[in-house]
């Protein structure tokens, strides 16, 4: 009994040290973000969710989701924040959008076809979840705490598409295309490294 106890006890402290580690490489790849062509330059585009993908794979759903809290949570205190604490939690409900699913897919059955299909689960979890909070959650919060009317907003997207003429165009031309862009390019390099990464993630 004390040795199964041991043996279990020494599995959590791995799976936590494997959540920290993962966690402090998402929230140093969040500092290296840049714009898109076709979204406003506010839109940032940062592989941080590649390690939260990678965990997520690797020790299952709840994990990631651990993964991505750590992240969020470290980004708040280095970094602070502007929308009091809101941002935050809409990126953390967008961030589980995307790697929830996806774990829960490949955790069922662990093989290359769930894994891709997983992803594109995620990926069309993102950008469904991304678009509502957006639309109903950051774009206000943000219009308020700048002082900026959200119709400033639409016109920065405007420049870049013109079929961008209200809010709905704005997420679904800019947010929407920008969330399927993320997830089809942090799914894409998962893909690539998570095999080659999985010994040392099993470990």
């Amino acid at each position: 009994m004390k040795s199964e106890m041991s043996l279990k006890q020494r599995s959590n402290t791995k799976v936590i040290a494997k959540v920290g580690v993962l966690a402090a490489v998402a929230t140093i790849l969040m500092l290296f973000e840049f714009p898109l062509w076709f979204a406003p330059n506010f839109y940032e585009l940062d592989f941080s969710e590649v390690p939260v993908l990678l965990g997520a794979f690797a020790l299952g759903p709840a994990a990631g989701a651990m993964i991505e809290l750590v992240k969020i949570l470290i980004n708040f205190v280095v970094n602070g924040t502007d929308t009091g604490g809101i941002g935050e939690l809409a990126n953390f409900i967008i961030g589980c959008a995307f790697i929830i699913p996806a774990g829960f897919i490949y955790k069922k059955h662990k093989s290359f076809k769930t894994a891709i299909l997983g992803l594109v689960a995620g990926t069309i979890s993102l950008a469904i979840i991304g678009a509502f909070l957006n639309y109903f959650l950051l774009l206000p919060v943000y219009s308020k705490i700048y002082g900026t009317p959200i119709q400033a907003f639409i016109d920065m997207g405007n420049a870049l598409n013109p079929a961008i003429t209200d809010l709905k165009t704005f997420v679904l031309y800019a947010v929407v295309p920008f969330n399927l862009f993320k997830g089809i390019v942090v799914s894409a390099m998962v893909i690539l490294i998570y095999k080659k990464l999985s010994p040392v993630l099993h470990r």
